[in-house]
C-alpha cells in the first residue's frame, strides 16, 4: 500500500510518501516539505499566535493535496515538540481538525526517542549490538539506548536547534559570550542525564539521525546525499570540534555557502553543533554513524507492524 506520515515538527512540515507493506523496506515515493519553523512563531506566552496557526493549516492543506495527487491510501499525521509544548496546543490541534480533517497525534518526548531508535534498530539490524541513537531536532534532543527494537532508556531533552538558535543566539555573527553561555547550559541539561544511560554500560554503536547531523557530517567530509543511502556516512567528534569555533565566527550567509547546508537550516548549524559535540563528549562518543531512518519512518514501521498483526 502507499502511505504517507505527515511530519509536523519544529522547523518544517513534511509529508513523505512511501510504497510498503508488512515484512518489507519501506520504499520513498514522494517527498513533500514546507518551511515553518513553528519553534520561532511561539509569542511570549508560548502560544503559536493566529499567523503561525493560519499557516500550519494552509500548509497541511497543501500537504494532503500532494498526499491525494500520489495516490496515497492512508496518512498517518503527528506532531512533536513545538506543538506539544505550546500553551494554546489544544486550540491549534482542534482548528487544525476543524478546518483540514486531520487529527493530529501528539507524541510525547519519549515517544519519538522511542520511534526513532526502531527506525534505527531496523536499518542498521541485530547485528549493531547495543545502539546509543542521538536525534537532533528543531525543538528537541532524543536520545535513546537498548539491545531490543524497544530502547532501555529513552529522554528528551528541550535541547532542538532551532529552540536555542532562537533563544540564545540572537546576534549574526553571534556574541561569543552568548556562545560561551549556550555551551554552559547545553552540557548542564545533557550531564543531567548521561547516568540513566551509562548504567547500562558502553553501546557496541553509536548512530545519530536528523537534518543536523547530517550536515555537520557532510561539512566534516561525509559523502553528499546524491551519492545515495547506503553509503556509510560518519561524523567524528575530532572534526566536530574543530568545526564548531569556525560556525561560530560565521555569519548566516557565511554557514549557507558550506556544503550541504541548506539556506533555511545554516541560522541553526552553531546550535546544533554545539549539543552533537556536547552529547558525544559527555556520553564518551569519538564517532556516529550517520542513519537515514529516523521518526518518520519509526512511525512508518509501527504502522506497519501493526498491520502484520491484525
Amino acid at each position: 500500500m502507499r502511505l504517507g506520515v505527515l511530519d509536523v515538527g519544529s522547523n518544517t512540515v513534511h509529508l513523505l510518501v512511501v510504497d510498503a507493506h508488512p515484512g518489507a523496506c519501506p520504499l520513498p515515493a514522494h517527498s513533500h516539505k514546507a518551511e515553518l519553523r513553528l519553534a520561532q512563531l511561539l509569542d511570549d506566552d508560548g502560544a503559536i499566535g493566529p499567523h503561525g496557526v493560519d499557516r500550519l493549516v494552509s500548509v497541511i492543506k497543501e500537504a494532503l493535496q500532494a498526499a491525494e495527487d500520489k495516490g496515497v491510501e492512508e496518512v498517518l499525521p503527528f506532531a512533536t515538540s513545538a506543538v506539544r509544548e505550546a500553551r494554546n496546543a489544544d486550540d491549534v490541534l482542534e482548528r487544525v481538525r476543524a478546518e483540514t480533517g486531520v487529527e493530529l497525534q501528539v507524541l510525547t518526548g519519549s515517544e519519538e526517542a522511542r520511534l526513532t531508535f526502531l527506525a534505527a534498530r531496523r536499518w542498521f539490524g541485530w547485528s549493531a549490538g547495543k545502539l546509543l541513537v542521538l536525534d537532533i531536532g528543531g525543538g528537541s534532543l532524543e536520545v535513546a539506548y537498548g539491545i531490543d527494537e524497544e530502547p532501555d532508556a529513552a529522554a528528551s531533552l528541550p535541547l532542538g536547534a532551532g529552540r536555542l538558535t532562537a533563544g540564545w543566539l540572537p546576534g549574526d555573527p553571534p556574541d561569543p559570550d552568548d556562545v560561551r553561555a549556550l555551551r554552559r547550559h547545553v552540557r548542564t541539561e545533557i550531564a543531567r542525564t548521561v547516568g540513566e544511560f551509562s548504567r547500562f554500560g558502553t553501546p557496541d554503536h553509536v548512530v545519530a539521525t536528523s537534518k543536523t547531523f547530517k550536515q555537520l557530517a557532510r561539512i566534516a567530509g561525509a559523502a553528499r546525499s546524491a551519492e545515495g543511502l547506503y553509503v556509510q556516512r560518519e561524523l567524528k567528534r575530532e572534526s566536530l570540534e574543530g568545526w564548531v569555533p569556525r560556525l561560530a565566527a560565521m555569519t548566516e550567509q557565511e554557514r549557507a555557502e558550506l556544503p550541504g547546508v541548506s539556506e533555511g537550516r545554516a541560522g541553526q548549524l552553531l546550535a546544533g553543533a554545539l549539543v552533537a559535540e556536547a552529547a558525544m563528549d559527555l556520553f564518551g562518543v569519538e564517532r556516529v554513524e550517520i542513519c537515514p531512518w529516523a521518526l518518520r519512518e519509526g512511525v512508518i514501521l509501527r504502522r506497519l507492524d501493526h498491520m502484520d498483526s491484525l
